[in-house]
This record gives C-alpha cells, structure tokens and sequence, in this order.
C-alpha cells in the first residue's frame, strides 16, 4: 500500500482574516477607492478620534502656504523639483515624504525646514489641544532629584 502526498499547497494563515462588513461597500466590485477619498476629505486627526498623521499635519501646512502664495501645484513642484503627482500626494496626505523632499518643497515655497516643521508643529498642537488628558492623569515633571540606596 503507498501513501500518495499532494503536490497542492497548504496554506497556514497566521493571523486570523478579519471580516468584512456586509454592504455594497465591502463587495469587491463596487470598490472603487471612496472610502479611500472619504477619508483624505476629513480633517486630519478626526479618523476614529485619534490623533493627526505627521503626514497629513504636513500635507495641510504645505497647501496652505501654497495657496496662501496663491501659487500652483506645478509651479512648487518645479521650483522644488519634485514631480506634480508626487507633490499633490504628500499635500495630500497620502505619502511619508523624506526630509530631503520636505525640505526642498520648504525652500520652493520660501521656509526652511525648521520653518515647515515648527507649522507642522504648531498644527497638531491646535489638533491635539482639546483630546488632552485631565491635568491629574499627566505625568509630573521631574524635579531632577533622585535618591540611591
């Protein structure tokens, strides 16, 4: 008698597949990125009540000081010299770009990096400011002593 062993393969799965809801949204037909869309619309910061992506606080700063200058997407991404789908991208939120990168949009739209980060910073401040923890539930500062045994 000869034990005969498949040639199909076995799949493990390690970690459990999770559920799609039912609805016209999840049938993979109709997908067709919206949900994707939706929620780039939505201000930063306001996914599910968590806090803001860099990215997005990023994205935000940029097209704001863009449109501030009222200048275009092709102009910035020219005198940046990054591609126009890659700038309108990270404006966007959709991409982590470099610090090379981020700088070089800085400069095109007349900040420095500091300047773009210290915005960027000001922002997820602004953003974060209402979500803080009760004054009780926050850590002290350190006083700087210690004791040794």
């Amino acid at each position: 008698m000869t034990n005969q062993v498949s040639n199909e393969a076995r799949v493990i799965p390690l970690r459990p597949v999770p559920a799609r809801p039912a609805g016209p949204e999840s049938s993979p037909a109709r997908n067709t990125g919206n949900t994707q869309n939706r929620e780039t619309r939505e201000n930063a910061g306001q996914r599910e009540g968590k806090e803001p992506l860099w990215r997005d606080l990023v994205g935000e700063v940029l097209r704001r000081e863009r449109r501030s200058q009222e200048r275009t997407l092709k102009d910035v991404a020219d005198a940046a010299r990054i591609s126009l789908p890659y700038l309108s991208e990270i404006e966007r939120g959709r991409k982590e770009a470099s610090s090379e990168v981020l700088a070089a949009a800085a400069h095109a739209l007349g900040l420095g990096l500091a300047d773009l980060l210290s915005l960027t910073h000001a922002e997820l401040t602004r953003h974060t400011t209402p979500h803080r923890r009760p004054a009780a539930a926050r850590p002290r500062p350190s006083t700087g002593l210690c004791l040794a045994a």
